[in-house]
C-alpha cells in the first residue's frame, strides 16, 4: 500500500462486476474509502463484506439502479454521508445490449442501452457534482470503450452510447474547469477485458474460450485479452492527485488496437 489515494472517498457504479471489483480492490489498497453500488443487492453486499475483512470501516454498499434519477439522489446523499465526503465518481455501470443490425434493432433495446450507458452518466454527474465540488480536488472517471472510438456492425446502440460518453466527458471537464471547481473529468476506453462481458463471444465460439480469445485478439497488436487490473490501475491514477493536470482526456486500454 502506497497511499496514492489516501483520504479519497470514491463511489463506483456497477461495482459487483469484474471491472468494478478490481477498481474497488486497488483503490482500497491505495488508501481510499469506497462506496460500491449495483443493481444486484446480494452481489454488492457480498463484495462489501469480503472487502471489509481487510479494510474495516472503509467499504459501503448500496442497491442502485443507475437509470433511475431517484436512486442517484438517494445513493449519492447516503454514500457521501457514510464516507464523510465524495471526491471521486466512477461511472462504471454499463450493458452491451443485443447485437443487431439497424433494420433488426428495436426501440426498446436502443432505449435500454441509452438509459444505462449514457443517461446514467448524466445523472451521476448532475447529482454528484455539488458533493465533488465540496470535496475538491475531485475527479470523475467515465468508463467508455474502444467501441466509442471505432464502430463495428451490429453494435449501433452500444457504439452510439460509448461515443456519447466520450464527448459528454469533455463537456463536463470544460464546464468544471471554466468555473474553477477543481473537478476533473476523463474517460477510459478498454478493449476486450476478461470479465463476464465476454461470455456471449465464448458462447458464439461453441463454449471454446481459447477459440473465442483467438478471434477477439486478431486486431490487437499485443495479442491478448486485457485483465481487469489493466483498467483498475488507470483508474487509480485518474482518481489520485498524480493526474491533477489531466482533464477532458480519453485513455485507451486496448493493446495498441486503435494505434493501427
Amino acid at each position: 500500500m502506497t497511499d496514492r489515494v489516501k483520504g479519497k472517498c470514491v463511489l463506483i457504479t456497477g461495482a459487483a462486476g469484474g471491472l468494478g471489483q478490481a477498481m474497488a480492490l486497488r483503490l482500497l489498497e491505495e488508501g481510499a474509502t469506497v462506496a460500491l453500488t449495483d443493481l444486484d443487492t446480494a452481489a454488492v453486499e457480498a463484495l462489501r463484506d469480503r472487502l471489509l475483512a481487510d479494510h474495516p470501516g472503509r467499504v459501503f454498499a448500496f442497491t442502485h439502479d443507475v437509470a433511475r434519477e431517484e436512486d442517484w439522489v438517494r445513493v449519492v446523499a447516503e454514500a457521501t454521508e457514510d464516507m464523510g465526503g465524495l471526491s471521486v465518481l466512477i461511472n462504471n455501470a454499463g450493458i452491451g445490449g443485443e447485437l443487431r443490425y439497424a433494420e433488426a434493432d428495436t426501440l426498446d433495446n436502443w432505449r435500454k442501452v441509452q438509459a444505462v450507458n449514457i443517461e446514467s452518466i448524466m445523472l451521476g454527474c448532475k447529482h454528484a457534482m455539488p458533493h465533488l465540488r465540496a470535496s475538491a480536488p475531485a475527479s470523475i472517471i467515465n468508463i467508455s470503450s474502444v467501441a466509442g472510438l471505432a464502430a463495428a456492425p451490429g453494435m449501433g446502440a452500444y457504439n452510439a452510447t460509448k461515443a456519447a460518453v466520450w464527448m459528454y466527458t469533455k463537456t463536463i471537464a470544460l464546464e468544471a474547469a471554466k468555473q474553477d471547481w477543481n473537478v476533473r473529468c476523463n474517460s477510459v476506453h478498454p478493449v476486450f477485458i476478461k470479465t463476464p462481458i465476454l461470455d456471449p463471444f465464448i458462447a458464439m465460439a461453441g463454449g471454446d474460450e481459447a477459440k473465442a480469445h483467438e478471434r477477439l485478439t486478431r486486431g490487437i497488436p499485443l495479442k491478448r485479452i486485457g485483465e481487469p487490473d489493466d483498467v483498475a490501475w488507470c483508474v487509480v491514477y485518474l482518481a489520485s492527485d498524480e493526474s491533477k493536470f489531466v482533464t477532458g482526456s480519453e485513455f485507451k486500454i486496448d493493446g495498441g488496437m486503435l494505434a493501427q
